[in-house]
């Protein structure tokens, strides 16, 4: 496959029309604004940029790492060590059924899509989006670095979206905070390059409560 087929392959991946209601979600920022913890862009910026910090850069961007490089190799025991890590890193009921519902949409349209890495069979694993990206990827010939990148845009682009209107805010404050937030991005990967196995974990407590919370909030826009 092409680079340029490559691209458009991770483009279709990370686009907000993939249907596996990845908008749908707010991880917690519903519950934030409820409680008048995000109440303005400079408030939602600090909510995310410290998800991005502690939890992206030191979770989810550490697995997919590590899952591409199983995926590749086809490692099925280190496929299952890191699915379970996942999942055993999604602190609330929300955040870990989030995690399966995004994973069982995205296995359903691979398998639609005929995307099968031989030896690789999605459901023998826990159902997750990192591991379904990563054979995607593989499959798609999307390089390693193209991914994270995907992904950290992907990951901003959806919960900026859920602030915008939940706060809420302006389309030009969605963008600017588009913009602050990716400004980011070179350091996060800086961190994803430092971290070794036995640092890969998330520190985001106010997002766990806002989480739990979030499970009972009497009215609410986005899933639980």
């Amino acid at each position: 496959m092409s680079s340029d087929v490559s691209s458009y392959r991770l483009f279709q991946l990370i686009s907000p029309s993939l249907p596996i209601g990845g908008f749908t979600y707010s991880q917690g920022l519903e519950w934030a604004v409820e409680a008048c913890w995000v109440t303005n862009r400079e408030s939602m910026e600090t909510w995310l940029a410290n998800m991005l910090f502690n939890s992206v850069a030191t979770l989810e961007l550490p697995i997919i790492e590590r899952l591409y490089a199983a995926v590749e190799s086809k490692d099925s025991e280190q496929i299952l060590r890191l699915t379970e890590r996942l999942y055993s890193s999604r602190e609330t009921k929300e955040l870990r059924a989030e995690e399966k519902q995004r994973g069982l949409a995205l296995n359903t349209l691979l398998k639609r899509l005929e995307v099968e890495l031989p030896d690789i069979e999605l459901s023998d694993y826990p159902a997750t989006q990192l591991l379904g990206l990563c054979v995607a990827a593989v499959y798609w010939n999307i390089e390693l670095t193209d991914l994270k990148k995907g992904y950290l845009w992907s990951w901003a682009e959806n919960l900026v979206m859920a602030g915008v209107k939940l706060v809420p805010l302006g389309q030009t404050d969605g963008q600017l905070a588009l913009i602050n937030l990716s400004n980011h991005f070179a350091e996060t990967l800086a961190i994803v390059q430092a971290t070794e196995d036995w640092m890969i974990g998330s520190f985001t407590p106010a997002v766990s409560i806002a989480s739990s919370l979030h499970e009972t909030q009497y009215t609410r826009l986005f899933r639980s």
